[in-house]
């Protein structure tokens, strides 16, 4: 099997090359972008096995990335991540079908073992 495709939105790039540092070994190709809309243009290119997103950013939030992958990408895993975590915001994003919430700043380890559990590996 090859690389597992990883996908982050976060409006913050350190997040993103948080997760590049700490994800892109020998088994995840991870691609980062600080905005949804040029990260949404790439999934409908290519499928990825896992995206991470924030919820709380600029144009297209978190529950819109969400619901476009929940429709148009029903195989692809998300995993939210916020600062803003609330009971609501996590509820409103289960009611959407994301497979798991994290508030920031998540554990790196807890990430980890959650990402291979989603992805089976």
């Amino acid at each position: 099997m090859g690389k597992r495709k990883i996908m982050v939105i976060d409006d913050e790039s350190i997040i993103g090359e948080m997760f590049k540092i700490n994800f892109g070994n020998e088994h995840y190709d991870v691609e980062t972008f600080t905005n949804a809309e040029p990260a949404i243009a790439r999934l409908r290119e290519e499928q990825f096995d896992l995206v991470i997103t924030d919820l709380k950013m600029k144009g297209i939030d978190g529950m819109e990335v969400l619901k476009i992958i929940k429709s148009e990408m029903p195989k692809t895993k998300v995993i939210m991540i916020t600062a803003f975590a609330n009971l609501n915001a996590a509820v409103e994003a289960f009611r959407g079908k994301v497979d798991d919430f994290f508030p920031k700043p998540a554990k790196i380890k807890d990430l980890k073992a959650r990402v291979a559990k989603l992805l089976g590996d």
